[in-house]
């Protein structure tokens, strides 16, 4: 069998690859470029860009609050999350096909008017403390994430396990927690992944959510950047590319990327 891959196949490849490699090059060489400004190709070498990353207060305590938010909001979104899709699959012919779509709404609607709209109602409106607010906005713009994702994964689980188990008397939680719970596993880490990685970069919803004293890390970029142009911000990108690889490498390392598609 002729296995060659045909040139127009093979030039179209090398364009997406790069066309996705290409800006994650841009911003590494403008983060260890030697100059006080933004550019490319970088102007000799330096690391002292990253060190001044540390040395900045503000990005030292917005990158602290963004891990509290991104770990707190997916937690909970998983705890929402999790039972919501559980009695989605299990009870689908019971419930109404519409109470599904209410769980994606924070991602049908423009997560401007989304936060705009959270500011209204959660920060003005009840009056919550604006970390409690960040971390309820959060929660919310990544619950789609794990209802969809978990929902996959029991989309796949056969119901008539856990029937077998409550009928040999054990009880409905128990049965959940030790027989429906494992084997959605993979489901669950992906939409942890998923939630933290799109919480941690969000910038639409936090700028309305954020205020004095509390901020996330991208919302510091955005406010460094409006009085500095320095390779800082390239260099706290890369720190964020790290985290994302990071985060991937661990999993690959503990389960492997292929258990997630089980």
């Amino acid at each position: 069998m002729d296995r060659r891959v045909h040139p127009i196949l093979a030039a179209f490849a090398a364009c997406v690859f790069f066309f996705l490699l290409a800006p994650l090059v841009i911003i590494i060489g403008a983060a260890v470029s030697d100059t006080t400004y933004l550019t490319f190709p970088p102007q000799g070498l330096t690391l002292r860009w990253f060190v001044n990353i540390f040395q900045i207060e503000a990005f030292r305590t917005t990158a602290i609050t963004s891990l509290q938010v991104a770990f707190l909001g997916t937690a909970l979104s998983l705890l929402i999350g999790v039972p919501a899709a559980y009695a989605i699959n299990r009870y689908r012919v019971e419930l109404p096909r519409w109470l599904s779509t209410i769980f994606v709404l924070p991602i049908l609607v423009p997560e401007i008017v989304f936060g705009f709209s959270l500011m209204k109602s959660v920060t003005i409106g009840l009056g919550l403390p604006i970390f409690i607010s960040l971390l309820v906005g959060h929660a919310l713009l990544i619950l789609p994430y794990s209802v969809r994702v978990v929902g996959a994964s029991l989309a796949a689980f056969d119901f008539s396990v856990e029937e077998a188990a409550i009928s040999l008397g054990c009880p409905p939680l128990k049965t959940f927690l030790t027989v429906v719970l494992p084997n959605i596993r993979a489901g669950v880490i992906a939409a942890f992944i998923l939630a933290f990685i799109t919480s941690i970069n969000d910038v639409s919803v936090s700028v309305f959510l954020t205020g004095p004293g509390i901020s996330t890390l991208p919302i510091q970029i955005l406010a460094h950047m409006e009085q500095f142009f320095d390779p800082t911000i390239a260099s706290v990108s890369v720190l964020l590319m790290f985290v994302t690889v990071g985060v991937m490498a661990v999993v690959e390392a503990t389960l492997g990327l292929t258990f997630l598609t089980k």
